[in-house]
């Protein structure tokens, strides 16, 4: 069985890294750790250690590039303190801002350029800063076995494809990580058995758009069912559905198989057929209600989460009102809300202004996340009296004597412990709620 832990030999040179951003960035984390281990490299999670400081980074908004440059400045400082200090920028900002980042830092590498970490250190020399950000049509990583940074050891990520080929106008994701190609999916079903011989219980499968995998003939449902297939006491979850994409085959295999967890992260980004057109999303409203209307008559306990966004361009009073008007409708179990926010290269940038007010911006997104708090209460009061087969990930925050875990639904539970160990399973019974949490008596 190899080890899918990380190496922390004092006597080899260490490495740090920080993660920012999206589910597949941690999953990319766990790729450059597993490459920098078989080059020599362990883990250090102590800064003033290390020999190679590493941020994984996100573009998908400006206050997220703004809080690395902060970062950088801190790293310096340890570079100043110690004489070899390497500092790396790697992911979507790395690809993004380039050669501006080359300016700062030691080594720059974007998401398609992990395998070349050891050659790129190696290289790196007094005002000789390294670069790597070509982009590939071809690069999965899936040979690799990601080194899990996870602390508890129940729920991993498997990355089942990379890239984007949507170029929604609002998006920066193509440009950053490339277009989108499909991972083999005998090395997907290897890595999962592989997880689960480490004591995994979970496995959450990724990609920009899941519902667009395609392998020699293997398409996304048929992938849920071969991983649910490793074993069934394994969970599979798996993110993110693009609405224009996800199929009827899809929701009847994960209503056959009792281990593909009831959960779909649906993102909608508006209520308004108009806005959905200028970001280019590929389909209207009645499309995403119809959508979800099949999951629920298929898997009435499905749960749905989603992502929106608040003032796109020229976004009137009454798309906003859309908005508000299908979260009502569809009671979205909780939801990732955003204020618009313009990146540069995008299409939407070239296209259209940004010429929503920052006042009227934040003002509709506190509507929308007022409203989602009134809808995550009600999604979780529908559930009191059922019962609901919970994974344990350990204790709860506010009271060491309970637990918590989540359902298959993905909503979070809290309930009386008996000792169980994270990654035990329990049955419990909804008995009262908040908006963000179900509180659970035991029933076995």
């Amino acid at each position: 069985m190899r080890n899918i832990k990380p190496i922390t030999d004092p006597s080899r040179p260490k490495v740090y890294i920080e993660t920012y951003g999206c589910q597949m960035n941690v999953n990319d984390s766990e790729v450059i750790l597993s490459i920098l281990q078989d080059a020599g490299y362990a883990l250090t999670e102590n800064i003033e250690q290390a020999d190679v400081i590493l941020a994984n980074t996100c573009s998908i908004r400006d206050n997220a590039e703004q809080r690395i440059w902060g970062r950088i400045d801190q790293f310096k400082i340890q570079k100043k303190k110690r004489k070899g200090v390497i500092i790396g920028i790697v992911g979507c900002m790395a690809e993004r801002l380039k050669d501006e980042l080359l300016k700062a830092v030691d080594i720059v590498a974007g998401p398609d350029s992990y395998r070349s970490m050891p050659e790129l250190l190696k290289a790196v020399a007094p005002e000789s800063p390294q670069i790597d950000v070509l982009l590939s049509h071809e690069e999965t990583y899936a040979d690799i076995s990601p080194v899990r940074l996870d602390k508890n050891g129940i729920s991993a990520f498997i990355s089942i494809m990379r890239g984007c080929n949507n170029v929604c106008s609002y998006c920066i994701v193509p440009y950053t990580r490339g277009r989108e190609r499909s991972r083999d999916a005998h090395t997907i079903v290897r890595e999962a058995q592989e997880l689960w011989e480490n004591g995994y219980k979970e496995v959450t499968l990724l990609g920009q758009n899941v519902d667009s995998y395609q392998w020699e003939g293997i398409d996304f449902a048929d992938l849920l069912e071969m991983v649910a297939a490793v074993n069934p006491e394994l969970r599979v979850r798996f993110s993110t559905s693009h609405p224009k994409d996800i199929s009827d085959k899809v929701i009847y295999t994960m209503a056959r198989h009792a281990n593909i967890c009831r959960h779909i992260h649906l993102p909608v980004q508006s209520g308004s057929s108009v806005m959905l057109e200028k970001m280019r999303r590929k389909y209207d409203r009645e499309w995403y209600l119809e959508r979800v209307d099949k999951i629920r008559s298929v898997m009435p306990d499905c749960g749905i989460t989603t992502d929106v966004i608040a003032g796109f361009s020229g976004e009137t009073e009454q798309d906003h009102q859309d908005t508000l008007s299908l979260m009502e409708k569809v009671v979205f179990d909780s939801a990732f809300m955003f204020a618009y926010s313009e990146r540069p290269g995008t299409l939407a940038s070239k296209k259209y202004p940004d010429d929503i007010p920052y006042e009227t911006k934040t003002a509709r997104l506190n509507e929308i996340i007022a409203l989602q708090g009134r809808m995550s209460l009600k999604s979780n009061e529908k559930e009191i009296g059922k019962v609901m087969k919970v994974l344990v990930e350990g204790p709860s925050k506010k009271n060491p004597d309970e637990l918590c875990g989540r359902a298959g639904s993905n909503k979070m539970c809290v309930f009386p412990s008996r000792g169980e160990k994270p990654g035990d399973y329990c049955e419990v019974e909804v008995v009262s709620v908040t908006s963000a949490t179900l509180l659970c008596r035991r029933i076995d």
